[in-house]
């Protein structure tokens, strides 16, 4: 039977814009003791990974709480010692990193957690990171697609410089390597040029399984021709089912198993053991929002400075096309289809980071989240808990045993690797 698959997408106090004001949120800080009990837990409900986003950058308004986050390969390399069978996906730019030190770490993380890495890769689109590698912006986005393509490949080829048994570590005869099985890469492309070998036997799951995260037409794009995995932002099924059947369609293009490519919506949920419950959690996240907050979040999102805007009138005029990112457009449209407010964007869109909030009983959850993955909507979900450690905790013991008792989702792991957790085959040689 075809099983659901869950990840975690880690974010220390929660994912609701103000969950890190909480009383009971964990500090949205630097506790290695939070991520590793919120790690612990999201394994113990049997989560195929977790997943650890980045930007090289803090944000312009102080008081967010995610000004501020640990370099994501390093932080998952202190969670693989603290875990056993959950997958470990950090977020690693293209536009900002060399092709080499991105293989060697995640090769790295691979062989340190034994088989449970991945990389979840993206072009990147704020004008605030690219001050501080020495750019005034960013590359065209076309050209910084163009520029992921070949970064991918690179990487691929890097991971495969030595055959799965070239590591004799012979001690009678000498030998701790078979030379036969080493490969140079020497790639000679049009943005790189890297020699190669990597400095790691090959990797356990040979390549660390490979995630992209945007809907844009050049995301699809990349994620067509690479990614096992990909993270989307959709809110309604017949929009997320179209996104879905576009993708799978473009995997074959590419002539790739469409089941090798799996297409996992965020979605964040607040669960009560009654409807009531669950919106009264909703509620005071809601009442924990500043209003600045809110709207220099929007600002931030949307690439356009708000200040000065009537919060209780509609969005400005906007260029869907000068948007940095399918999040942003997706938020404009609806607010456009809907006739929001700029105050109602940034309370039930950006709250959520744009993605869909799911707010109920354990039952009514589990019903939503079934819905999607039998309608072809999705394979799985990126679940981004509102508020940490006890909207993870919900989940985890409310909703997880749900789907259990539905036989859509595993009881116990059976594999050991991310891709036996994903049912995703080792690339060969």
């Amino acid at each position: 039977m075809r099983q659901m698959k869950l990840g975690l997408f880690l974010a220390p106090g929660g994912h609701h814009m103000a969950a890190w004001r909480h009383p009971d949120a964990y500090p949205a800080g630097f506790s290695i003791d939070s991520y590793i009990a919120v790690a612990q837990l999201a394994e113990r409900g049997c989560f195929d990974m977790m997943f650890v986003a980045d930007v090289y950058s803090t944000t312009r308004d102080g008081g967010r709480q995610d000004s501020f986050r640990f370099e994501p390969l390093t932080l998952l390399s202190a969670l693989a010692m603290a875990t056993k069978r959950i997958g470990l996906v950090a977020t690693a730019t293209t536009s900002f990193n060399e092709p080499y030190n991105v293989a060697r770490k995640f090769s790295s993380l691979d062989h340190l957690s034994k088989g449970r890495a991945g990389w979840n890769i993206v072009t990147s689109s704020s004008t605030v990171e690219a001050y501080n590698f020495g750019r005034e912006a960013h590359r065209h986005l076309t050209d910084r697609y163009r520029k992921a393509h070949e970064f991918v490949e690179v990487v691929r080829g890097l991971w495969d410089s030595w055959e799965d048994d070239a590591l004799l570590i012979d001690k009678e005869r000498g030998l701790f390597f078979d030379s036969s099985k080493l490969h140079q890469l020497d790639h000679d492309g049009a943005e790189f040029s890297v020699r190669g070998p990597l400095t790691l036997p090959r990797a356990p799951q040979g390549h660390p399984v490979l995630v992209q995260a945007g809907s844009s037409e050049d995301g699809k794009g990349l994620a067509a021709k690479y990614a096992e995995v990909i993270f989307t932002i959709q809110r309604e099924l017949d929009v997320a089912q179209a996104f879905y059947a576009d993708i799978k369609a473009r995997v074959i293009s590419f002539g790739r198993d469409p089941g090798h490519a799996l297409v996992m919506p965020g979605v964040m949920p607040v669960v009560g053991r009654t409807r009531q419950e669950a919106q009264d959690k909703y509620a005071q996240l809601q009442a924990l929002i500043h209003p600045q907050a809110g709207l220099s979040g929007l600002s931030r999102t949307l690439g356009i400075d708000l200040t000065g805007v009537d919060v209780d009138g509609p969005l400005p005029p906007i260029d869907i096309a000068q948007l940095p990112q399918s999040r942003a457009v997706g938020m404009v449209e609806t607010a456009r289809r809907d006739d929001l407010s700029v105050r109602q964007v940034y309370e039930r869109l950006l709250v959520s980071k744009g993605h869909r909030q799911l707010i109920g009983s354990a039952m009514e959850v589990a019903d939503s989240l079934h819905e999607w993955f039998e309608a072809s909507g999705a394979d799985g979900f990126n679940v981004m808990p509102a508020m940490m450690p006890n909207g993870l905790r919900d989940f985890v013991e409310l909703v997880v045993p749900e789907l259990q008792r539905r036989g859509v989702f595993r009881k116990a792991y059976a594999g050991a690797t991310l891709r036996e957790h994903l049912g995703l085959p080792k690339p060969g040689a």
